[in-house]
């Protein structure tokens, strides 16, 4: 048994990770602000992560094994966590997004076409930290969340007071109507409504991870392994927006249409124009196996297609 701390663990994949935990035997705390209580068996403590103070006096005096961050999305955030976790823990893990190797967002060197991008794209221990950004603007912050992201990242490598490991996940899918995000409804929505679907004139492949496979890694991060730094989580094929597109036909029966959009204009979801699949190979060579996308894509197209009676 282990002594983990969840912050934010209170939907998608965040919470199945906080069930897994507790189901497993490990001794589990949750922090979030107090709006959604955790599964019995689970301790719960209210706090807001960006007060400092606040943070210090719910946790107390207790300590733990490993924290898992689900919700920390700007270098202001990390700096605050490391200082009151430095002496608290052992291990951290943090959530982060495919979203730190957009060449769109940041000066990066583009990859070879079909070649999938490494964790060495994005070094955390040389990354530039700002923390006088704007970064308590939420304006700010949506337009720059992959930057906070690899700020924030930053902050806990170049920190050095802990074990960390930085979770970079796909574009997660699956789930039904746990799918906050609504990106696949919105394919769904396209092709049962025999509406264009909007594409660039060349979409490129991207990488994505189900739902529960992204909590079993995280589960696995936390309990069964000393790998640090950087970690690609995503399914073992990328696909492009055609190829998901055409698995909602498959199940629909429908015959999809499509628009290109202008160049540099924004198109759906899925369909990018810039190179944008990850390599999960460091995952595999640690032990963490991952399934294909196109495995379990089918049922997560179904379980779409349930929430809106199709």
């Amino acid at each position: 048994m282990q002594r983990i701390c969840v912050i934010g663990g209170s939907r998608y994949f965040g919470k199945l990770l906080v069930e897994r935990l507790r189901a497993a035997g490990h001794q589990v705390t949750v922090i979030n602000r107090g709006s959604t209580v955790p599964p019995a068996g689970v301790e719960h403590l209210a706090a807001d992560r960006d007060d400092e103070a606040a943070l210090v006096a719910a946790l107390g005096a207790r300590t733990f094994d490993v924290v898992v961050d689900q919700v920390c999305y700007t270098p202001v955030q990390a700096a605050i966590a490391a200082r009151v976790f430095r002496d608290r823990a052992r291990r951290y893990v943090m959530t982060s997004t495919i979203e730190v190797y957009d060449p769109a967002t940041a000066d990066l060197p583009v990859p070879d076409q079909g070649v999938p991008v490494s964790e060495a794209a994005v070094d955390p221990a040389s990354w530039r930290v700002r923390a006088d950004l704007p970064w308590h603007d939420d304006a700010y912050l949506e337009t720059h969340y992959a930057e906070g992201k690899r700020q924030a990242e930053a902050v806990f490598t170049q920190d050095g007071g802990y074990a960390f490991m930085s979770v970079r996940s796909a574009h997660v899918l699956g789930g039904g109507a746990l799918e906050f995000t609504g990106r696949l409804a919105h394919y769904v929505d396209r092709v049962l409504g025999d509406r264009p679907v909007a594409v660039h004139a060349d979409p490129l492949p991207t990488a994505f991870v189900h739902y529960a496979e992204l909590a079993a890694l995280l589960h696995w991060a936390a309990t069964g392994t000393d790998v640090t730094g950087p970690l690609n989580a995503c399914s073992g094929d990328a696909l492009d927006v055609y190829g998901l597109v055409d698995v909602i036909a498959s199940r629909t029966g429908r015959t999809p249409a499509y628009e290109t959009v202008a160049a540099g204009q924004e198109a759906s979801p899925f369909s990018f124009d810039r190179h944008y699949a990850m390599s999960n190979a460091r995952a595999e060579k640690a032990g963490f196996i991952f399934s294909r996308t196109r495995d379990w894509l089918p049922q997560a197209v179904d379980e779409a297609l349930a929430v809106h009676g199709h």
